[in-house]
Parts: C-alpha cells; sequence; structure tokens
C-alpha cells in the first residue's frame, strides 16, 4: 500500500521550515515556515542559487570549514549522506541593519533525494531557527563547558520545545473543541513505540484527574538502548489540564531525547533539569529515570524529586530505589550534578515505577503510603505485569473519581 500525499501540501502545513535546493544548489521551494522564519519572500528565493539569493556575511565570525554550510551541502550532493548541522551561525540578508544582515543561528538536518538512476537529485534542508537560544544568557554559560556532542543535543532539546510549543499554542485556540484535541493529544504524547517490544513484560497505566479534561501532567516513556539495554521514566508536571499537559510532552520529548544521546541516567535527569529552568510551568516537577542491562542484571537510576520506584521480589520482599534521590527538577538556582545509583536484580523480580497520585493520600506520611504500597504489591506478586497493574490500583482503590493524576509502569525482569 502507498499513501495518497500531496507533498506540497505536507511541506506548506508542516510548522518546521524547509528548502528544496536541486543540485546546482538553486532553490525550487521553500515552505511557509521558511518565509516567516527569515522574513524573507518567496520571489526573493525560489529559482536562486542558495548562496546569490542568501549571501553570506562577509562579516560575520569565520566557521569552521568542516562545519561551513557551503561545505556541508557539496558532501551531501557527493556521498549521498545526510548531514546534521547544530548551532551553526548563517546571518540572513536584512537591509534595515547597519551591516546588512542579521545574525541567525541554525540546527540544519541536509536530506538527499535520489533519482532512478540513484544519484542525489534534490536535497531537503530543514533549517530551525535556534538564534533565541543561542542569545540568551544561560545558554551561553552552558555552551561553553559543553562538548560538540552536548551542544548537539541541547540545539535538539531546544527545537523539540519550539515544536511542542507551537502545539500549545494551537491548542490553547481551540477552545470549542478542546475535549477532542485533548483526547488526540493525550495519545500522541504518550506514545510508546519501543513499548510493542516489551508486550509481555512490561504493563502501563495513565489515569487522568477527574476535572482534567482526559489529559495530565504525568506521563511515563519506554525507550530500547543498544545493544540490548532499556530505560523506563515516569514524571509528574504539577497542575492538570491543557497546560499541564503541554508542559508535560515538553519535559517528556527532552527526556527520551536525553536518555537516547546520553547512557548515564543522573546526566540525562540533569540535562532535563537544565531545560526545564526556561520551561514556564515545568519548575517543580518531578521524575525518575531507570536503565535496566539484562546482561549485568543491574538497574542504575536517577530521582528528581519523585517517589522512590519499588523492586518487588518473587518471596514478597521490596526494596525502594531511594538512594539517588534530588529536588524537583529547576529547584536548584545553580546548577548541581545529579546523584546516580545502582541495584542488582534476579530474574523474575518486578519493577514498578509510578506517580504520586497512585500513593499519596491527604493528611498521610508518605511512609504509611510507601508501606501501602509495598504490603499490595506482596500480596499480588505471583500476577504478571498487567493483572498486577490491575490488581494494584483496586487495592489501593482507586476510584474513577481520583482527585490526582496516575502514571504506572510494571516491569517483570
Amino acid at each position: 500500500m502507498t499513501a495518497d500525499i500531496h507533498f506540497t501540501a505536507f511541506f506548506d502545513a508542516t510548522p518546521s521550515p524547509y528548502m528544496v535546493l536541486d543540485t546546482d544548489l538553486v532553490i525550487n521551494y521553500v515552505n511557509p515556515a521558511f518565509l516567516r522564519s527569515t522574513g524573507l519572500a518567496r520571489d526573493d528565493l525560489v529559482g536562486k542559487n542558495f548562496f546569490a539569493a542568501l549571501p553570506e556575511n562577509p562579516v560575520a565570525p569565520a566557521e569552521d570549514a568542516e562545519h561551513n554550510l557551503k561545505s556541508a551541502l557539496l558532501r551531501v550532493l557527493s556521498a549521498g549522506k545526510a548531514e546534521t548541522l547544530v548551532l551553526q551561525r548563517y546571518d540572513i540578508p536584512a537591509p534595515d541593519q547597519p551591516e546588512g544582515f542579521e545574525e541567525r543561528w541554525w540546527s540544519q538536518i541536509l536530506t538527499p533525494i535520489s533519482g532512478p538512476d540513484g544519484e542525489v537529485k534534490w536535497i531537503v534542508q530543514q533549517a530551525e531557527d535556534v538564534t533565541a537560544f543561542v542569545r540568551s544568557r544561560r545558554a551561553r554559560e552552558l555552551i561553553e563547558e559543553f562538548t560538540e556532542r552536548e551542544k548537539g543535543m541541547a540545539a535538539e532539546l531546544y527545537v523539540r520545545a519550539l515544536e511542542l510549543h507551537r502545539l500549545n499554542q494551537e491548542l490553547r485556540q481551540a477552545h470549542y473543541r478542546e475535549k477532542q484535541v485533548a483526547i488526540t493529544l493525550q495519545e500522541a504524547m504518550l506514545s510508546v513505540p519501543d513499548l510493542h517490544r516489551h508486550k509481555h513484560d512490561i504493563a502501563v497505566r495513565y489515569l487522568p484527574a477527574t476535572a482534567s479534561l482526559n489529559v495530565c501532567g504525568d506521563w511515563y516513556d519506554i525507550v530500547d538502548l543498544p545493544p540490548d539495554r532499556y530505560a523506563a521514566a515516569v514524571g509528574d508536571v504539577v497542575g492538570h489540564g491543557l497546560h499541564a499537559a503541554a508542559t508535560m510532552g515538553m519535559l517528556r520529548s527532552a527526556l527520551g531525547a536525553a536518555m537516547r544521546a546520553i547512557p548515564s541516567p543522573a546526566q540525562a535527569v540533569e540535562a532535563l533539569g537544565l531545560y526545564a529552568r526556561s520551561l514556564d510551568g515545568a519548575l517543580a516537577a518531578t521524575a525518575v529515570q531507570v536503565l535496566i542491562d539484562p546482561r549485568t542484571r543491574l538497574i542504575i537510576y536517577s530521582s528528581a524529586g519523585h517517589p522512590p520506584p519499588v523492586l518487588l521480589h518473587p518471596d514478597g520482599t521490596c526494596e525502594l530505589l531511594d538512594k539517588a534521590t534530588d529536588p524537583p527538577l529547576g529547584a536548584r538556582e545553580h546548577h548541581v550534578p545529579r546523584p546516580q545509583a545502582g541495584l542488582p536484580y534476579h530474574r523474575g523480580d518486578t519493577l514498578v515505577l509510578y506517580t504520586d497520585g497512585l500513593i499519596e493520600r491527604r493528611g498521610e506520611d508518605i511512609d504509611t503510603s510507601l508501606g501501602r504500597l509495598t504490603t499490595a504489591l506482596a500480596q499480588d506478586r505471583t500476577l504478571g505485569p498487567d493483572a498486577l497493574a490491575d490488581a494494584l490500583l483496586t487495592r489501593l482503590d482507586v476510584t474513577a473519581d481520583i482527585p490526582d493524576d496516575i502514571a504506572l509502569v510494571i516491569i517483570r525482569l
């Protein structure tokens, strides 16, 4: 089967800036998002050589030739392989500026499209404007300390945040159909493609608070990592409804990117905390990430103010993963590295991650809440992940009118 898609209409609709170049680097197409990003008109670009329409700023600081846009485009043409350029300066013509150019920084992906003969026929350029990120004081301080790989990750997180921010703005303008949009948003934000491989060993549950339009600030994620490890995370944003859900989506997306790029849970949560400082509504959010290595049968974890995961053994005893707990995201004024701890497991153990809505009760001490959780787990320890998830919700008296959101992940190790 083939999708019946009009690709010009697709690129016209996407919020990301795109341009299509031929082998002579002549611009054949630009989408509306690219025109909005540069402030240029279509006639200024289409039909012209890229470097004639967008000449290099002669007074801009010299760039490393390896990362120069012109060199990258030529490499894509000759090698036929995509290239990614992060945090690259390429100024835009601006006649109203003193030097005739406006400083711009970009995160770009150059993708070759081959013709029937296998030779490159087109280059699709996706160019996300990250100028505001580069110019921010916090970003300048961080970038000075980052490696090239970390700079790339920072730019990628910023681009993801921009995309989700655009989605949030669209949602705010769609008040008359909030219910339908909320349901769609929930399904998209909690989609976990890697979960399919673990469908017999991992169960997830998501229960929004009753007054939250079926969306909430809690989330979960499962990420496969080479060669055969995987990571799991749960998090909680303060509040309910569309705003909390949008913030949740940004944090979840950012942590998902960090988990794939950084092997250490502590460093991934650390990167998420740095990002949360600049995100409205993210302060005091909590998250915990675990890395599971079946080869060494070791769980490595780091927590930012989140209730401790529980390791349930077949004999009913439980261990709390509470040796690497730190304040919530964005709680510290200054950057401090996050802690990390490890815990061995045996085949047949069960790991339980959850958000506070599962256990906390008004006026109850947290130790009492955790005790009720471990007791309930011990009583149903022989059940598989799906049955255990349902039994746990029943034993903890999670009813249809719950006052707080709940995210639950149960992993049979």
